[in-house]
């Protein structure tokens, strides 16, 4: 591998990292750079970066902005260093090498401006000799040498300021040596150690925090949700954290272990020479008032930054299963946003999604108009032919869905079919600008009714008009990095939306800015174009769109569908520029194209390697072919429903055995929230996933899958259900093995001692704190959990 910051040495180290050729890694960065977009360059440019997928595209931009990030921090340091004058061979060889921001900031650290210093002002006493002369020769007196460094008029009133200046400049010497550093940071990281205890009077108000009241484990054992779970804690002035260099039983009787190697770094040994002593205690103090405290700044950052990824890659794989969740499709659907006093809001949508009736009805306490709210609700689905009912999932969902299932049993002509779907971010929809422009004659309560009968038809169109983040299915994602969070986020969407494609007649300005290559103004100028024009009958005609120029045309035109249009080929995606190569194969086959596309039997026998030319190869004729045997084909999941069993509605009505059918509302890094029906999701915990041992719960299920489970255990007043997927597993009495089941499965005694030790105790993993905000905190609240 080339070294660091020399030419090509980023494309270079990336394909080393990634485990590709530097070539592709090379056109990846030159289409990138050119203004192409992942999705567009895993898509069509599959023979310049020889197929790499949009996964290692993501991987590769990724490193790509690090790497440029330090580069740009290489070169400021190489000029800051040079200006000082004190550039060497040496030293620029060492910030050349530096592989990483962490590394790199190490060795500039002797050379950074900073503040004054008391080493900088022992310094310009002139104390710098004697340090160094006590260093190089323990065998001189400290003291003695110290009194002929006494000058009243520098500051140096007498022999022990003289020896405590040289100690600043030695403690300031030890704790900017960049090999060192390094080597103690991974020390401490390796064998070093989270304490957590609870603060004084605070154990009632903290008692979410209650796992982390007596609490250690290793630095390298901390799991994401649990190293956030701390800082919240701390935050909220609950716990305090102690960063220990090692556990008790690893370090040494008196000096740290660090003391030592500091000392052997730089020849410092007790030999029973005069200064042996003063230079140990020296050491001494360099480590726990700065070495020990840039140390455990280094692993905190290092601890927040490798949870913050992990949780960013948790929200953003949840994101992503909520967005390609099966669509019901285009059939009329009546949204119902569920509530008690205000009453039930009722919107009703045709099969695209225009609203064609609202109301309030109002059958639950205090008004309980039942009956009433039911005819109201047949006479809409009558008149509107309606197909669907979405009942938001938040406060009198159970009721609601009581109410609809009535409605279906009353009147069975009607052939209605009713869903549960998520409400989370529906009242952010509502407040939203946008919705005010869409639905501007409806109230704001009535809007969320509207988005939960959308949302049952196509997931995708409707939630990519709210902010990734008010959707909220991740863990602590207010504690996270908002720049971090929202591009990876970012990316989840646009990968979707390209991947599922776009009605270019009907999607909203919000879906089509997520199309590749399209801004939101660009978005805002397709739909006024096609307002005051009519439906586009062609992609070419996308190119009449104002500030819609070639390289937008080029980025996105293979992602817009245009259906019943001039030219079957614009409802595929296949890309415009690819059609001479199909009017190849309609020469070949002599067929015509509309009679080709699906035409499985004749695009079977084609060849692809006859329609290789110098600017298709075989990856994008093969897609071509596979895309016209299917044109448009959506790769989501076929839409279908849980069923709820009849007579268990609320928490009481469960008991443990009972085997039940539920949808997934969300997954932790612990385990997955299942709604069953009865307000409270049930926590299926990760042990109880599997006969195997499960990594990760995303490999077992995904939110939105419709699940069965058996009832382990149920706590009633904690409002706390115990599920299994493994429906031979034995239900348990309650509030003993299955509740220890889902918490963690140590009794909280056994956990606080086993903390104390090198395993550290594992805390009841769902009962970290709440990541306080969107659908994760709902579901903790939801579990009983928060």
């Amino acid at each position: 591998m080339t070294t660091p910051g020399s030419s090509g040495s980023i494309e270079g180290r990336i394909a080393e990292e990634l485990g590709v050729r530097e070539r592709q890694v090379k056109a990846a960065v030159e289409l990138l750079d050119g203004g192409s977009t992942v999705p567009f360059i895993a898509r069509y440019r599959k023979e310049a970066t020889e197929t790499l997928d949009d996964a290692q595209l993501r991987a590769i931009e990724e490193r790509l902005r690090y790497l440029r990030e330090l580069e740009e921090r290489r070169t400021a340091i190489l000029e800051s260093v040079r200006e000082q004058g004190k550039l060497t061979e040496e030293l620029e060889a060492r910030i050349r090498g530096a592989e990483t921001k962490a590394r790199l900031e190490d060795v500039y650290l002797p050379y950074k401006p900073k503040r004054r210093t008391k080493a900088q002002t022992a310094r310009e006493a002139g104390l710098e000799p004697l340090a160094e002369g006590l260093l190089a020769d323990p065998s001189v007196e400290p003291l003695a040498a110290a009194s002929a460094f006494v000058d009243a008029g520098r500051g140096v009133a007498d022999p022990q300021a003289a020896l405590d200046g040289a100690r600043a400049i030695l403690t300031e010497k030890f704790s900017e040596d960049a090999d060192l550093i390094g080597e103690l940071r991974e020390r401490m990281w390796t064998r070093g150690r989270l304490v957590a205890r609870v603060r004084e009077g605070k154990e009632e108000a903290g008692a979410k925090f209650a796992d982390y009241f007596d609490f250690a484990e290793p630095f390298t054992e901390l799991p994401s949700h649990r190293v956030l779970a701390l800082l919240r804690g701390e935050k909220e002035e609950v716990l305090d954290l102690v960063l220990e260099p090692e556990e008790p039983d690893g370090a040494p009787a008196g000096r740290s272990s660090y003391e030592g190697i500091i000392a052997g770094r730089f020849g410092i040994a007790d030999r029973g020479r005069p200064a042996d002593t003063w230079l140990a205690d020296t050491v001494r103090w360099a480590w726990r008032t700065r070495i020990l405290v840039h140390l455990g700044i280094d692993i905190r950052l290092r601890l927040r930054t490798a949870a913050e990824d992990e949780a960013v890659n948790v929200f953003a794989a949840n994101l992503r299963d909520l967005l390609l969740a099966a669509p019901a499709g285009t059939r009329a659907t009546i949204g119902l946003d569920p509530g008690f006093r205000t009453g039930v809001k009722v919107a009703v949508v045709d099969a695209t999604g225009k609203v064609v009736a609202t109301d309030v009805v109002h059958p639950h306490v205090p008004a309980n108009r039942w009956d009433e709210a039911i005819a109201r609700l047949a006479r809409l689905a009558k008149e509107h032919a309606v197909e669907l009912v979405a009942i938001g999932n938040g406060t009198a969902s159970r009721e609601t869905d009581k109410l609809a299932g009535e409605l279906i049993a009353k009147h069975p002509e009607l052939k209605l079919t009713k869903v549960m779907v998520s409400e989370a971010g529906a009242s952010v929809y509502s407040a939203s600008a946008f919705a005010s422009q869409e639905l501007p004659e409806l109230d704001v309560s009535l809007r969320g009714a509207v988005s939960i009968a959308r949302r049952l038809q196509d997931p995708l169109a409707e939630l990519v008009k709210i902010d990734p983040k008010s959707i909220g299915v991740g863990q602590y994602q207010h504690d996270l990095s908002e720049v971090k969070l929202s591009r990876s986020l970012d990316a989840v969407v646009e990968d979707c939306v390209n991947g599922v494609g776009v009605d270019v007649n009907t999607a909203s300005a919000p879906l089509l800015a997520r199309v590749s290559g399209i801004t939101s103004a660009l978005a805002e100028n397709i739909v006024a174009h096609r307002d005051a024009n009519g439906p586009f009958r062609s992609r070419s005609e996308l190119k009449k769109v104002p500030r819609l120029g070639p390289k937008a045309f080029e980025q996105c035109a293979g992602f817009l569908r245009i259906r019943g249009g001039d030219d079957p080929l614009d409802a595929s995606s296949v890309h415009p520029e690819a059609y001479p190569v199909v009017r190849r194969m309609v020469k070949t086959t002599g067929q015509e194209v509309a009679s080709l596309i699906g035409n499985t039997g004749v695009l079977r026998s084609l060849r692809p390697q006859d329609f290789v030319d110098e600017k298709f190869g075989l990856p994008t004729v093969t897609d071509i072919l596979r895309e016209l045997e299917k044109p448009g084909r959506d790769p989501r999941p076929a839409f279908r429903t849980a069923v709820f069993k009849e007579g268990v509605e609320k928490i009481s009505d469960l008991s443990a055995g009972m085997v039940l059918e539920g949808v997934v509302t969300n997954v932790a890094a612990f385990g997955a929230f299942v709604d069953v029906g009865v307000h409270q999701d049930g926590l299926v915990h990760v042990s109880a996933m599997s006969r195997t041992f499960v990594k990760d719960p995303r490999d077992v299920v995904k939110p939105g899958d419709i699940v069965k489970v058996k009832v382990l255990d149920v706590d009633i007043p904690r409002k706390r259900i115990s599920l299994t997927l493994r429906l031979d597993d034995e239900a348990v009495a309650k509030g003993q093995q299955g509740q220890q089941r889902e918490r963690g499965g140590r009794p909280p005694q056994q956990r606080r001692q086993q903390g104390q030790g090198r395993s550290g105790g594992k805390p009841r993993q769902d009962r970290a704190a709440p990541p306080g905000g969107g659908a994760m905190a709902e579901a903790l609240r939801r579990a009983g959990l928060a």
